[in-house]
Order: C-alpha cells, then sequence, then structure tokens
C-alpha cells in the first residue's frame, strides 16, 4: 500500500466526521470546548468573528478572533476534533473575502462586520 492510500484508510476507519452548522469567513460564533483539568472536565465558550477557514475534509481548520480587554486573541480550532461539544452561528457576516486578516488591522467601530441580510 501507498502512503496515500494507508492515511484514506486511517481516515476513513479511525476519524469520526461531526456534523456543525454551515459557516465561513464573517460569521461570529461560540465554540463550546471540552477542556481536561486533572480528572475533570468542564465546557469552556470562546466566542468571536471567524477570520478562515483552511484544509479539506477531516484536516480542515478555522481560526476564531476575539478581542478580550484591549487585546486580540485568535485561536484554531481542527473541524473535526473530538473536544469542540458544538458550534453555534450567532450571526451571519457580509464579507467579501475567504481570509478576512485584514480585521487584525482594525479597531473600535472600524472592526464590525455587516450582518448579513437574509
Amino acid at each position: 500500500m501507498s502512503k496515500k492510500e494507508l492515511i484514506t484508510y486511517v481516515e476513513k476507519h479511525f476519524l469520526h466526521e461531526t456534523s456543525h452548522p454551515a459557516f465561513k469567513a464573517g460569521d461570529t460564533v461560540t465554540v463550546h470546548y471540552k477542556i481536561k483539568e486533572g480528572d475533570k472536565e468542564r465546557i469552556q465558550q470562546y466566542q468571536g468573528v471567524v477570520l478562515q477557514r483552511s484544509g479539506h475534509e477531516l484536516n480542515e481548520t478555522f481560526t476564531v478572533r476575539k478581542v478580550s480587554g484591549t487585546v486580540g486573541v485568535e485561536r484554531i480550532f481542527p473541524v473535526c476534533s473530538p473536544n469542540i461539544d458544538k458550534i453555534e452561528v450567532n450571526k451571519r457576516g457580509a464579507v467579501r473575502r475567504a481570509r478576512i486578516f485584514y480585521l487584525r488591522g482594525l479597531k473600535g467601530k472600524k472592526a464590525r462586520i455587516k450582518e448579513k441580510r437574509m
């Protein structure tokens, strides 16, 4: 077997795919993430704007940015992580880019994203 065949075999048989709502760059999401501390487990909520989605199928990740105080904090989550309990889409953003890194340089009211009208 070649390396590619081995990788597809492992992905198909050992990794599980989870169902999350559809979201893209510009959307405001809340990620419920399981955190283990010793023998205890709790769920932490991380709310922010999705900057990008990258990767394909099981290797896909998404970056979420939030502003904590005056400091911008970004976190990268794998889409198929077993530690993600659920993902809630709070707002749909109207952006014209797949990667909105320009948001890093904006502050205050300029950092707002218009909400998509349905």
